[in-house]
This record gives structure tokens, sequence and C-alpha cells, in this order.
């Protein structure tokens, strides 16, 4: 799967009314504006570099990551510990860079990660976890849905969003 698109009304302080964003496969030819995106001084201490993550992912074989782009541009990058034969699913990395956040399209990256999540073998939940701290991203997850499980995994808060099923229409009566 090359791209997952999703397009629709973003929320948030400057967002913009009608935004495409996808999660797009990192390339060689993509590999050095993602990796020259960064997030904000004070938040450095939360989230890996992205060629930290892109050089590790390539050293895990259940690794799935990608760019997020907003209409075209990069905005972003994500990594899932993609794990079928468990079934166990982490949102291992998620960063948007300093100048695009607040416009919704974090929020909509993990749209598009759950819906790829529930296309999964097994999947029932999506994990992740956090740094806590202060103008850390705790926040932002709960938003999302995901609840503290009690677990404290090499310092950081573990979080479970439970993922409902995709919804399946019937036709005819």
């Amino acid at each position: 799967m090359a791209s997952l698109v999703g397009r629709r009304a973003l929320g948030g302080v400057g967002a913009a009314p009608d935004v495409t964003v996808e999660l797009r496969e990192v390339t060689g030819e993509t590999v050095r504006a993602i990796c020259r995106l960064t997030v904000a001084p004070h938040q450095e201490s939360f989230v890996a570099l992205n060629a930290v993550s892109i050089a590790e992912a390539y050293f895990h074989p259940t690794a799935w990551f990608r760019a997020i782009y907003a209409d075209g541009e990069p905005v972003g990058f994500l990594m899932l510990d993609d794990d079928d034969a468990t079934p166990l699913y982490t949102l291992w990395r998620l960063m948007i860079a300093e100048q695009f956040q607040g416009r919704g399209y974090g929020k909509r990256a993990i749209e598009l990660l759950i819906d790829y999540v529930r296309s999964r073998p097994g999947a029932t939940a999506l994990m992740t976890s956090w740094v806590p701290g202060e103008r850390g991203p705790a926040e932002f997850y709960r938003k999302l849905g995901f609840e503290p499980t009690g677990e404290i995994d090499d310092g950081e808060v573990v979080g479970r969003l439970a993922l409902e099923p995709a919804p399946r229409w019937r036709t005819g009566s």
C-alpha cells in the first residue's frame, strides 16, 4: 500500500478548511525532506528524530513507516509496529513539524493509521506510549481516545485505543 489518503475539513488553530492528508511511503527521493522536519525545541525530548526512526525501522522487520503529507507537502512522520503474528499494533512514532502543528494533521494522520490497522489481521486495539511531561503529547492522545493502561514502559505511559470494527454496510433487505 503506497499511500493512504483522507480529505476532510480539519479543526484547530490555523487549520485549513479542506486539506488532503496522506500517509506516503518514504522513498529515496523524499527521505531528506522527511529527515529535515523537526519539532519545536521544547518537544525534542518527546520524540526521536525522523532519521533515527527511519534507521531503526530498517532493523525491525515489523516496522511500517510513512511520511505525513498535507496537500502534497511533507508535514510529519509516523511509524507503526505492525506485528500481525501477535497481533499487536503499536504506534511507535508520531511527529508533526513545528510549523504545521495545530492544524489537525496529526489527528487526521492517526485516523488514517486507525483505518490501516483495522484492515490488519486480528486488530482490536492500537497501542502507543508517550513520555510524560509538561507540554507533552498526553492530552493529544487522550483526546483521540487513547486511555492509559496503567503500565509504564521504559519511562513512558502506555496507552490503548480500542478499535471498533469497521462498519459493514448491508445491501438489500
